[in-house]
């Protein structure tokens, strides 16, 4: 049987993905510097890394992610392996 939380991060959208892995790589799995980086784009305040999408949807999907994190205790990145996987055709 599948991790469920395996099917789930296979269920993300490119975009959530992408923040789930700027989350690791960039923010030390952070969230809250990731929301805080993205609330001083908005108030354009200096900022680490510029997304291609919209902030207000960033932040929202930051939010969705943030939310299954804390209610099912774990951490998505552990399970970014998977694009690579996909990526590479394995």
């Amino acid at each position: 049987m599948d991790d469920l939380h395996e099917v789930f991060f296979r269920s993300l959208s490119r975009e959530e993905v992408l923040l789930v892995a700027l989350k690791e790589s960039l923010y030390g799995g952070s969230w809250d510097e990731i929301v805080k980086d993205l609330i001083a784009r908005k108030g354009g305040k200096p900022y680490v890394f510029k997304l291609e999408t919209r902030i207000d949807e960033d932040l929202d999907r930051i939010s969705k992610l943030l939310e299954y994190e804390k209610r099912k205790g774990v951490n998505l990145g552990k399970y970014l392996h998977l694009v690579k996987e996909t990526d590479s055709g394995n």
